[in-house]
Order: C-alpha cells, then sequence, then structure tokens
C-alpha cells in the first residue's frame, strides 16, 4: 500500500526539481547510500515527461479497438453466411460456397487491417514510424516487394480462383498424382483431403499454374481403365470375356454405358489387357477397380491362364 502511495506521489509530481529531490531521498531512505543528484535528475526528468493519464486513456482505446475489430468481424462474417445462401438458387449453391468463403475471409481481412490502422493511429510513436516507411516507399516497397512477392502471388491467385472457379469447395481433383477433395479455399493456400485423409497444403500461385484434373466439372461419370498383365501366349478372347464378366456384373459400374477391353500392347513374353469401364465417379473408381481386379484374378487361377511373368 505504501509502495502504491509512493508511485501516486511520483506520477503526481510535474517539478523535475521536487522530484529528483523525492527520488534521491527515497532512494537513501531504502538504500543506505547516497546516489548521485545528476542521475537522479535525468531519470527525474524521464518520469516527469511521462503523461501517465494519456498512456491510459490511449490503452483503453486500444483494447477497445482490438474487441470492437474481433467482434466486428464476427458479426460480419456471420450475416455473410446466413445471407448470401438466400440469394443464389441451390443450383448455384456449389458455385457460390467457393464465393462465400472467399468473400468471408476478405471481408475478415479488411475488418482487421482497418483495426489495425486505428490501434496505430492512437500510438503517436508507430505514427512517427508508419510516415518515416512511407516517406522512404521508392526503396522500402522494393524491399518489402520482393520478400513479399510469393504471399501477393498467392493473394491474387486465391483471388482469381474465387472468381473464375477452375476447383471449388467439395471438388474431387487430382494434383500431382494425389486424388482428393477440395476442403477449403483462403486466401493464401488450398486444402485436399485425400482418400486417406491426409491433408495436402498447396499454395494458390501453384493450384493457379500447375494442370490439375478436376473430376466434379461437368459429368461426373468417368471412364476408368485397368491394365492385366499375361502371358502372351494366353488365350486372348478367353481372357477378355472373364474381364468383362467381372466389370458388367460389378453393381457399380454404369449398366448403360458400353464396357470395352483392348489389347495395349504385345511384346517379348507378355501382353497387356486394358479394361475401359464407366464408373459413376472418381471416388468410387479406385474401390471397383480393385474388386474387378480380384475377381479376374481368381476367374485367370480357375481358368488356368498365367500373368505374365516377373522380371
Amino acid at each position: 500500500m505504501l509502495a502504491f502511495m509512493n508511485l501516486t506521489a511520483v506520477a503526481s509530481m510535474t517539478d523535475p526539481i521536487l522530484l529528483a529531490n523525492f527520488i534521491q531521498k527515497a532512494v537513501d531512505s531504502t538504500t543506505g547510500r547516497h546516489v548521485d543528484l545528476v542521475f537522479i535528475q535525468i531519470l527525474a526528468n524521464a518520469i516527469s515527461s511521462i503523461d501517465v493519464t494519456s498512456i491510459v486513456l490511449n490503452a483503453f482505446f486500444i483494447i477497445l479497438i482490438a474487441l470492437l475489430t474481433r467482434s466486428a468481424a464476427r458479426i460480419v462474417d456471420r450475416m455473410l453466411v446466413n445471407h448470401i445462401p438466400r440469394m443464389v438458387s441451390k443450383v448455384q449453391m456449389k458455385v457460390d460456397e467457393t464465393m462465400q468463403i472467399m468473400m468471408r475471409r476478405l471481408a475478415s481481412a479488411a475488418i482487421y487491417i482497418i483495426g489495425l490502422m486505428l490501434i496505430i493511429y492512437q500510438i503517436p510513436q508507430l505514427q512517427s514510424l508508419v510516415t518515416a516507411v512511407l516517406a522512404g516507399a521508392s526503396i522500402a516497397g522494393l524491399a518489402i516487394g520482393f520478400a513479399a512477392k510469393d504471399s501477393l502471388s498467392n493473394f491474387t491467385s486465391g483471388i482469381f480462383i474465387a472468381i473464375f472457379q477452375p476447383i471449388r469447395v467439395g471438388d474431387l481433383v487430382d494434383f500431382r498424382g494425389e486424388y482428393g477433395q477440395i476442403e477449403d479455399l483462403t486466401l493464401r493456400h488450398t486444402v485436399i483431403r485425400t482418400s486417406d485423409s491426409k491433408r495436402i497444403i498447396v499454395p494458390n500461385s501453384i493450384i493457379g499454374n500447375e494442370p490439375i484434373i478436376n473430376w466434379s466439372i461437368r459429368e461426373p461419370e468417368i471412364i476408368w481403365n485397368v491394365d492385366f498383365d499375361l502371358e502372351k501366349a494366353s488365350d486372348i478372347d478367353r481372357a477378355r470375356e472373364i474381364i468383362l464378366g467381372a466389370a458388367k456384373s460389378h453393381p457399380l459400374v454404369l449398366k448403360d454405358r458400353p464396357v470395352n477391353v483392348l489389347l495395349l500392347n504385345s511384346r517379348y513374353s507378355e501382353l497387356t489387357l486394358r479394361l475401359e469401364v464407366p464408373l459413376p465417379g472418381r471416388n468410387v473408381a479406385k474401390v471397383i477397380g480393385c474388386d474387378i481386379r480380384e475377381a479376374v484374378k481368381k476367374e485367370f487361377e480357375a481358368a488356368g491362364i498365367p500373368p505374365a511373368p516377373t522380371p
């Protein structure tokens, strides 16, 4: 309590000489040692220049601005979530889901930037720093732009993805040999969830510059290829019959589309038959392909059709 009273007394003193004498007496009485008055005078000048009221008010306004900024971001985000779907039809919902996510992210970013600028305005030292940075923008801007070029590229690509929508949230894609579903689109990166629940984080600039197979554009039906390697002397007609039977009997294979078995190649001691089977979507292709392979293997063994020799 005594320390608090002394601190209050110090804060209320505006005369540096009185403040210096007060500090010297306090230090001498506490430590039993005499402290140089010059040092005390410097300390007193520094303390007397502090505007405690201004600091407290600035701290209060900074906290208030931070809380209001966070609340505003949440309110705007909730409004976008609730009202945007009402403005679109059910047919357009999937397209607008991606746009809605980007609009929410952009709105939140704008609100937080405004809040940060208001906080900077409350701190004179930061105002001076910002002024100095803007004054040297011609040089600093080049350095900052060079350092942030990847981030700016990702941000720009994210905006283009939201506008032109080569991929959308929920789309099934093949990217660099990985198959998965677009789980999230941010202003910086895209999240792809694979069939084994891995998350692939891809910068938007890479998504925008590399080929990506989107299985969800237009018709979801696909033609899936399954290859079978056999000995060159195998009965091709019998093998083709077995493969066709296994494919057509699978419950998920499309019945109104043709199923083909083609001789893909014949070299040295082996030949390859390729099954082209119509499926309802890429998401079931791997499972159906494995089912057909298993059924064909059992039929080949029963019919005495040997697989291609291993090298």
